[in-house]
């Protein structure tokens, strides 16, 4: 078969495809734009979140067989129509989720103990410990909205931290939980906005999930939670948030996803949101990073060349 992989990719994968007798197109240059020229021509496609895979391109694939998606976030293809097309759909949500929940952890630990403000402090020859006095996570309630593969990785992680650790999900009973979370209270929304001292995100993007904390969900917090996103920028409304930090309604915000990623595409009216919200110092930010180490890189290839080989058995 003939497979472009469109994003950056560790080597098992490509050496894994081609020992299995596929000719693999590795172009990292390819775009949303550029992509129709490659489509007719491929059994299968290896995409990140550049590309998007929707009923247009599907239908100018009309040989594929799989698209598979490296990561966890599945808004990017029209996974419904892609099957009714006969094409496997695969996805590695399992990946990435032990980087995220660390990544969280350590925005977390950042937060609590004024980690970001201090070093900047101290780097500049100012000494401030009172200034920088902080707190601790033991005996906090978090509540972890979406208890898949991400939430349920930092809930196992959060384990040694004895925080008491509330689980949010829709779709999910305790019994559902992934192994290793029975130390998790299975608890509902209203539950977490009253007690939860922290309050962090795992949930996909979805129709039900955009703007999922917005001015009401904030409006409701009664403990001033610290907000933590390190799934996707639009399950948060960004000026509602921007308005209860400003407003105090709660302590802060560690984001490691917004709802525009591109500062260069920025409109006149994202740029003085975004500003504002750059400017506050109770946020910790970062570039999409969360999933982004050596070890993922490596797991995503490994799980991806493994579910390929079995959707294509």
């Amino acid at each position: 078969m003939k497979i472009l992989i469109t994003d950056k990719v560790h080597p098992l994968l490509i050496e894994g495809l081609q020992h299995l007798g596929h000719e693999v197109v590795y172009n990292t240059t390819v775009t949303i734009d550029t992509l129709p020229d490659h489509l007719a021509k491929l059994d299968g496609i290896i995409i990140n979140s550049k590309i998007l895979m929707d009923q247009k391109m599907i239908d100018l694939g009309g040989k594929l067989r799989f698209i598979a998606r490296l990561g966890s976030g599945m808004e990017i293809i029209d996974v419904p129509y892609a099957k009714s097309k006969g094409i496997k759909v695969i996805n590695t949500p399992d990946g990435n989720c032990d980087a995220v929940a660390e990544h969280a952890i350590g925005m977390m630990l950042a937060f609590a103990n004024n980690l970001i403000k201090a070093n900047a402090e101290v780097k500049d020859f100012d000494w401030r410990r009172e200034e920088n006095r902080g707190f601790e996570l033991g005996g906090k309630t978090i509540g972890i909205i979406g208890m898949g593969h991400t939430g349920s990785a930092l809930a196992r992680k959060l384990r040694g931290f004895e925080m008491n650790i509330l689980g949010v999900d829709k779709y999910k009973n305790k019994e559902d939980y992934f192994e290793g979370c029975d130390h998790v209270v299975s608890s509902s929304l209203d539950v977490v906005l009253q007690k939860a001292d922290i309050i962090s995100f795992h949930l996909p993007l979805s129709r039900e999930t955009k703007h999922y904390a917005d001015s009401s969900f904030f409006a409701q917090t009664l403990q001033k939670p610290l907000i933590v996103n390190t799934s996707r920028g639009n399950v948060i409304h960004t000026s509602e948030l921007l308005k209860a930090l400003e407003q105090k309604t709660i302590k802060g915000a560690c984001l490691d996803v917004f709802e525009n990623e591109k500062p260069k595409s920025f409109s006149k009216e994202e740029k003085n949101l975004y500003s504002k919200l750059y400017a506050l110092e109770n946020t910790i930010l970062s570039p999409h990073i969360a999933g982004w180490t050596h070890e993922s890189l490596e797991k995503i290839a490994r799980l991806t060349l493994n579910r390929i080989q079995k959707a294509l058995t």
